[in-house]
């Protein structure tokens, strides 16, 4: 939860924890800013390992950019395989309209495979207006966007868990 200066950073107690072990996830990034992509993916495996997940319970995937996130949510889960996906990218705005397009396109996709499929789909995607921005995001600190997308995908799963 919240702390004074405002850090989000989900808590998750030992029986959770136990309730998130054999689930699986997935986490699928988009690499157009590789060593970003890379720092997302960090924190997200750093978020699961906070949430109990064990390492070996989430699966690596990687698309071209942030534009393909949905699809790639949709087509894992639509294995059945994952209790729910993290989605991870950055999008830098440029001097054109394209960010606008693409930002609110995988917002509003992610979104659409959550409602549509019931199984929780963090969007984990930074959107910003340059790299230091971008940089601040990714890795570490408490706007961690890779680390808070998988404790909030995992929240999710425990929270659709216990209403079903």
């Amino acid at each position: 939860m919240a702390d004074a200066e405002g850090e989000f950073l989900e808590q998750f107690s030992e029986e959770e924890q136990v309730q998130l072990a054999p689930l699986r996830f997935a986490v699928c990034v988009g690499r157009y800013y590789e060593d970003l992509a890379l720092r997302l993916l960090q924190g997200a495996d750093d978020g699961f390992k906070l949430a109990g997940v064990p390492t070996g319970s989430v699966s690596h995937h990687s698309v071209p950019g942030a534009f393909e996130l949905p699809m790639a949510a949709k087509l894992l889960v639509e294995t059945g395989e994952f209790a729910g996906v993290a989605c991870l990218g950055v999008v830098i705005r440029g001097e054109t309209d394209h960010f606008d397009f693409v930002c609110a396109e995988a917002a509003r996709g992610i979104q659409d495979v959550q409602l549509k499929t019931g199984v929780p789909c963090a969007f984990g995607v930074i959107t910003c207006d340059n790299m230091d921005q971008a940089l601040a995001r990714a890795g570490g600190d408490k706007r961690d966007q890779g680390r808070n997308s998988a404790l909030t995908v995992a929240r999710m799963a425990l929270l659709k868990r216990q209403l079903s």
